[in-house]
């Protein structure tokens, strides 16, 4: 059975909106280009519609009431979501397109090297990425779903795991030649330690679990992410921690090697997520299952 809505006219909306935005009918009429009174007539109509007052005048300037108030926070939702929806099909009308925000050493080091297997699999369906580490405002962007590094505690957002990590310390086989071995865990008071800014605690932990006094390190690098931490491992810098599925090539040409044998699981990990009101597209569906089949383990 075809549901019938009850919707008041489109443009009574956007005067109402903007109206509540500016709190005067003058400025909106404005932002609107058109009259004051034409903006005047659209609010008067939805009123009318609704059977409610939505605005009440003080001091030559209107406030909205409770009912305005409360109104006011669906009618933008649902606006935003038009502006969404209508920007995407603008930008791309004939195509299945997907906007992915990923976590940058995810996006390099495991999603690019498999993505041919994706676009050999799914040829109708165009993958937007972008690297971001920071949280998405799936509201007001374009995002469409995102790969988020943390501990899985998200609200509003269906979560699928994709992978843990179990840290290792990595690398050059350069540095180990440079005449200052490592052997066991206590070479590295010799050494430079890599860390990330945001997880300082990971260090600590590594060096708590190989038995080391904390103290003995007194040389240590920091970099804003992991990518940066691992190309100066590469350059001989010193010692990084990583997932070892992060550095699947550079271990396979011989850029890094393990160091000993100690594994640091954590808490954290990889996950892809999007709002839990979202319907999903077909691309958005059929790279939820790639990626949790073909990379998330």
């Amino acid at each position: 059975m075809r549901i019938i809505r009850k919707l008041p006219p489109l443009n009574a909306l956007r005067s109402f909106e903007a109206a509540a935005r500016v709190g005067s009918f003058q400025q909106a009429s404005l932002k609107l280009s058109v009259t004051p009174s034409a903006v005047s007539h659209q609010i008067k109509l939805l009123e009318s519609f609704l059977g409610v007052t939505l605005f009440r005048r003080e001091n030559r300037r209107i406030v909205l009431t409770t009912a305005g108030e409360k109104y006011l926070m669906a009618v933008e939702h649902a606006l935003d979501e038009i502006d969404i929806a209508t920007r995407r099909l603008m930008a791309s009308p004939n195509a299945s397109s997907v906007n992915i925000s990923v976590a940058p050493a995810y996006l390099t080091r495991r999603l690019v090297p498999r993505i041919r297997d994706f676009q050999e699999r799914y040829p109708d369906v165009e993958l937007r990425l972008s690297a971001l580490n920071d949280r998405v405002d799936f509201l007001h962007s374009d995002t469409d779903m995102a790969i988020y590094f943390g501990s899985g505690e998200w609200t509003g957002l269906n979560i699928h795991f994709l992978q843990g990590m179990s840290l290792v310390a990595v690398c050059s086989p350069r540095l180990e030649t440079a005449g200052k071995p490592l052997l066991v865990p206590e070479d590295l008071r010799h050494h430079t330690l890599l860390r990330v800014s945001n997880r300082p605690e990971e260090w600590k932990r590594f060096l708590d679990k190989a038995g080391i006094a904390r103290a003995l390190m007194t040389k240590v690098m920091t970099f804003s992410s992991t990518s940066l931490a691992l190309g100066a491992a590469i350059e001989g810098a010193g010692v990084a921690l990583t997932d070892y599925r992060l550095v699947e090539r550079e271990l396979a040409y011989g850029q890094l090697q393990i160091l000993f044998d100690i594994k640091l699981d954590t808490d954290a990990g990889f996950y892809l997520v999007y709002p839990r009101d979202r319907k999903l597209t077909y691309g958005m569906r059929v790279f939820r299952d790639w990626v949790c089949s073909a990379i998330g383990h």
